[in-house]
């Protein structure tokens, strides 16, 4: 998979991406060359996920800036809303 392809993909579908590099680099099958192209694959997801994750930090961080501009920090309680 390129690494064009892997920013397109959800958070969800680079998780799965990930996992699936994982269970084959675990079960040690794979010739090294192959081991190390998978390892590399898995290096991008886990790159891609990162960022991923931090764009949803920054949007949630604008959601909650203030009206004068501050931001303010607010913990996640899951519970909440159920």
């Amino acid at each position: 998979m390129a690494v064009k392809k892997i920013d397109r993909l959800s958070f969800d579908a680079t998780l799965e991406e990930l996992e699936t590099i994982v269970h084959q680099l675990e079960q040690g099958a794979l010739p090294l060359e192959e081991a190390l192209k998978q390892f590399e694959q898995g290096i991008h997801l886990v790159r891609a996920g990162q960022q991923k994750l931090e764009q949803a930090e920054q949007k949630i961080q604008i959601l909650l800036g203030q009206a004068d501009g501050s931001e303010q920090a607010v913990p996640f309680e899951p519970d909440q809303g159920a």
